[in-house]
């Protein structure tokens, strides 16, 4: 088995990568955007229009360089519900939608608490349980219609080979569905009447079976191909490290989503009213974790107009600033409820000084992160926030530690294709584009000033306006 096609679904991109299981290797790559339809009944994904993407580029994979067998990874607070004529019962709702919003009284009464599930009370869908709570409320005749609900990877696994599954680490990301460290349903699946209706729970590397005949003649793949059960996105990211690491480690998975994941690091205690939570890796077990979204945060302060910078552009701006506070997107993250402020002045759309800025920024909500899951040993990051340099030099810098910015092209492919990886198996080590020291010099004078006002701005409840 060498040629492992990874379908990864973020909240922003749909991707096909081609990994070579032997070298991780990505020997193509394609995207679309993730798009959301607007309605009726709810905002929702253009699941038909992946759909048709990825058929499309499986088959131009296949013909180009060969298919072994299909892997799936996801952004999580996803789930499908499948009608009983193997349709989708209702569209698949948008996490962002606020919808749930108007049941969170009636959900918070019967939803577990933090202690048992490891999952903070999250606005709009973030909760998975939150959304299925609402929509059966909204559709009333929806639980009728539904044959069986799945986790998002688990979808498509159901589109390629007809077989309902969930898989443990989607459940375990901030669903209310899920007990972390027992590893069984939470009370909610009962309350919700969905125990006869939720797929059974898989290992993220259980096979689901072969691909249906209309698939395997749609592409050209071998009808025997298996396919995965699949993997929740952030801890794609964090399984390559998993079967390589022995001590204390922490990966920062960035997309839509920057998450923190720390594995045997400091014990603390969490605290669900910063985004901490406890994730489920790909093993079972249970994560230390964090979040914000760093990368909606990136596109939002940029605009798209990130410009080029140098070293002494990283210098200079660490002597004289900007500093930008948090947060951009207040709804999440360490700072909640905290609005975004520039310290002294704002620099111009397309500056040097803003971009570096915006790097530092995005690194030192990230240290906060780690900090809050106990953070000990290096840092890993994965996916497009690796290629930044001034935000893995600054958060090398903040953390005091060493810093490797991974050099696939997407931060979950890699992972996601290890599924397939015979058990006891060493995966190959992959290329590393460069790794990151502390640095004694003004780096450090600004991360220690920032932390610094970010706490006290934290604590006196910030600005009401975003200025940014």
């Amino acid at each position: 088995m060498t040629h492992i096609a990874v379908i990864d679904i973020g909240k922003t991109n749909a991707k096909l990568a081609l990994v070579d299981l032997g070298t991780l290797k990505e020997l193509a790559v394609v995207k679309r955007l993730n798009t959301v339809l607007a309605g009726p009944p709810w905002p929702h994904f253009d699941v038909d229009g992946i759909w048709e993407f990825l058929l499309s580029a499986m088959a131009n994979f296949h013909q180009s360089h060969g298919i072994d067998a299909i892997s799936i990874t996801t952004h999580g607070a996803c789930a499908a519900l499948i009608g009983h004529d193997g349709t989708l019962a209702a569209p698949i709702l948008d996490y962002e939608h606020v919808g749930p919003d108007a049941t969170a009284a009636a959900y918070d009464a019967i939803r577990p608490p933090f202690e048992e599930t490891g999952a903070p009370r999250l606005p709009m869908g973030l909760n998975l349980g939150a959304q299925l709570h609402w929509q059966f409320a909204e559709d009333p005749e929806l639980r009728g219609r539904t044959a069986a609900v799945v986790t998002y990877p688990q979808y498509w696994g159901y589109r390629l080979t007809g077989t309902y599954a969930c898989d443990v680490s989607s459940l375990g990301c901030h669903t209310d569905l899920w007990k972390p460290h027992a590893g069984s349903f939470s009370e909610l699946v009962d309350r919700l009447d969905l125990t006869d209706l939720i797929g059974e729970p898989h290992k993220c590397s259980d096979i689901l079976g072969d691909l249906n005949p209309e698939i395997a003649a749609r592409t050209g793949l071998d009808p025997t191909t298996p396919v995965f059960c699949g993997i929740h996105d952030s801890n794609a990211s964090l399984l390559p490290h998993l079967l390589r690491q022995t001590a204390a480690f922490s990966v920062v998975s960035t997309g839509t989503w920057v998450i923190a994941m720390t594995m045997d690091g400091h014990p603390v205690q969490l605290d669900p009213t910063r985004d901490t939570l406890i994730n489920v890796n790909a093993m079972g077990a249970s994560v230390p974790s964090a979040r914000f979204m760093g990368g909606r945060e990136y596109d939002t302060i940029l605009k798209g107009d990130a410009a080029d910078y140098t070293e002494d552009d990283i210098i200079r701006v660490a002597q004289n600033g900007p500093m930008l506070l948090p947060s951009i997107i207040p709804e999440s993250g360490p700072f909640q409820d905290r609005c975004a402020q520039w310290v002294d002045s704002e620099p111009r759309h397309g500056s040097k000084e803003r971009t570096v800025a915006t790097g530092f920024y995005l690194a030192l909500m990230t240290a906060e992160c780690l900090a809050l899951t106990g953070h000990n040993g290096p840092v890993i990051v994965e996916g497009p926030f690796a290629g930044n340099p001034s935000f893995c030099t600054m958060l090398a810098t903040a953390l005091n530690c060493t810093v490797e910015a991974s050099g696939g092209i997407t931060g979950t492919s890699e992972g996601a294709a290890l599924l397939a990886l015979p058990a006891g198996s060493q995966p190959p080590v992959s290329d590393r584009q460069q790794s990151y020291r502390a640095r004694n010099d003004s780096l450090l004078e600004y991360a220690t000033s920032w932390m610094s006002k970010a706490s006290a701005y934290r604590d006196n409840g910030g600005p009401k306006q975003i200025n940014a």
